[in-house]
């Protein structure tokens, strides 16, 4: 995968080195050429001078060949302009902003753009949002039987139900995140845009309910 990120401080560098380290293509975008030192000599990645959201800038760091975008600046809106010049003008599919005013997280969310506040933020958290295929455990029973998994539905999923996907993979989901706070499902709960769906599941079927969440529900036959 090509991912690009805006953004060479310390959120920006160590999610770049993460994402070069797991084999993905990474372009990083910073004004201030100082800052690339951060990623250290071991990164390999693409480094490009200018604003992030530039189109030049952006077109320079390979933007329509991105499979994700992250804007992770010091400025909110920053991120949120460029966060949304890379998903309306480049038509990249999955983007992230990062955001320090909490409150806002509902706005930009309903404009399609995932945010993650600075409090609760860790790099794993943003690989999960810029990569979301596979499954990346959250939580494990001590026997290691059961884990809990942030689940990588195919966007077909939006607007069926909860239970007719928990269904057809086999799962059961334990909570949703949705506009940056926690809620229960009942049976009655809809997907929505922008749904972080955790569920659990027995650790050895991962990798096939990774395999099936990724197909669109009428072509799996749901």
């Amino acid at each position: 995968m090509h991912i690009v990120i805006m953004g060479c401080g310390r959120v920006g560098s160590g999610l770049a080195r993460a994402l070069a380290k797991a084999g993905h293509s990474v372009a990083i975008i910073d004004r201030e050429p100082a800052a690339f030192r951060r990623l250290g000599p071991d990164f390999h990645g693409q480094q490009v001078q200018g604003v992030g959201f530039d189109r030049d800038t952006l077109i320079a760091a390979r933007i329509s060949e991105a499979h994700a975008f992250a804007a992770v600046s010091s400025g909110d809106n920053s991120n949120i302009i460029a966060a949304r010049v890379a998903r309306e003008q480049f038509g990249v599919e999955t983007v992230v902003a990062r955001i320090y005013d909490p409150k806002r997280a509902q706005v930009y969310e309903r404009l399609g753009i995932p945010t993650v506040a600075t409090v609760p933020w860790t790099t794993d958290r943003l690989l999960r949002a810029v990569v979301p295929d596979g499954l990346i455990s959250e939580w494990r029973d001590p026997s290691g039987t059961i884990t809990v998994v942030n689940i990588p539905y195919h966007r077909g999923w939006i607007g069926r139900g909860l239970s007719e996907l928990e269904s057809h993979l086999g799962v059961r989901a334990a909570f949703v995140v949705r506009f940056g706070t926690g809620l229960l499902p009942t049976r009655d709960t809809v997907v929505q845009e922008g749904d972080l769906i955790y569920a659990a599941v027995l650790s050895a079927e991962t990798q096939r309910v990774a395999d099936l969440a990724e197909v669109a529900p009428d072509e799996a036959g749901a």
